[in-house]
């Protein structure tokens, strides 16, 4: 029924150990960082606020809280690049070395080793980056396509409610897709990751219906996790908020959801990416590029142009 084992997803994770620990440290840090300087914020309204009121001094509190989450996201979005570059990308390129049966050195030489694969495919953050949201606009046009002809073939009312709702669950799928066609480009020691892009999203198109089965069941575990992990976390949460200065209402409800979402990007995403590949490369094992996709792709997504004219701009 799954195009994938979970053993052997597992045994990928097992084997990649020293990068389970440098997300937990990368995402939990991330976590501390909300925690440390929304509470902060929180204190310094609190200090100020005792100039007026007590309804100034809740209004000042709320106001340094919402300052400090609001810059600690600012920090994370600037760190977007490095975390992609050096956490995603280079865990998918030591699971790929696995999967190939190549061998790993252990502790912090795997990370070290992962560093150097990647820059072997992207020399650079940024373009990795770029690449990366190509891609998942180009992801986005193919989860359109197949809800548009979906609706051609079957054109009754209970069917398209449910392909709205399907086409819904396919854009949260990209989150984790995008890393499956990067890892395309690290399988295959592509030279050029335009192309090597362009290809990986031509076979996902002709594979789409494979991958969709795969990745909504994954989908579904992931986030049943997460909620297990949200519901956890969310009294100690609660109680940490009660603890800061003036309080804050909902405060514990979004500490809550930050380390729900900590632990599954440091947990859950690795174990559904290393599914993902073994499906991706079992279903399109053998193809070639299918022209007539091809076509619908350059037709429904720019950005899939772009991908096209980037790869033939560096053949050239």
């Amino acid at each position: 029924m799954w195009d994938f084992s979970v053993t052997r997803a597992l045994g990928l994770m097992l084997r990649t150990w020293p990068f389970l620990l440098f997300r937990l440290l990368v995402y939990f840090t991330i976590s501390a960082a909300y925690v440390v300087l929304t509470a902060g914020g929180a204190g310094i309204g609190w200090l100020i606020g005792a100039l007026g009121s007590k309804d100034f001094r809740e209004w000042t509190t709320l106001l340094g809280g919402v300052a400090g989450f609001g810059t600690t996201f600012g920090i994370v979005y600037l760190l977007r690049e490095y975390i992609l570059y050096m956490v995603k990308a280079g865990h998918i390129a030591v699971m790929i070395e696995l999967m190939e049966g190549r061998g790993l050195p252990s502790g912090r030489a795997q990370i070290r080793h992962a560093t150097t694969l990647v820059r072997e495919r992207f020399t650079e953050a940024n373009l990795l980056f770029v690449l990366d949201q190509l891609v998942r606009g180009v992801l986005e046009a193919i989860f359109s396509l197949l809800h548009g002809l979906s609706r051609i073939l079957i054109p009754t009312r209970v069917v398209e409610e449910l392909l709205s709702l399907l086409h819904s669950i396919m854009r949260l799928l990209a989150g984790v897709a995008d890393e499956v066609v990067l890892g395309h480009a690290i399988r295959t020691k592509a030279t050029d990751p335009w192309d090597s892009a362009r290809v990986a999203l031509i076979l996902y198109a002709q594979n789409a219906g494979g991958m969709f089965r795969n990745s909504a069941f994954l989908l579904v575990i992931g986030w049943t996790l997460s909620l297990l992990i949200f519901l956890v976390v969310l009294a100690p949460a609660a109680a940490l908020v009660y603890a800061m200065p003036g309080g804050w209402s909902g405060g514990g409800l979004v500490f809550a959801l930050v380390f729900a979402w900590a632990v599954k990007a440091a947990l859950i995403e690795p174990f559904q990416v290393a599914c993902l590949l073994q499906a991706f490369f079992k279903l399109s094992a053998g193809q070639s590029p299918d022209p007539a996709w091809e076509q619908r792709l350059a037709r429904a997504s720019r950005k899939f142009q772009t991908l096209t004219e980037r790869a033939l701009g560096r053949a050239g």
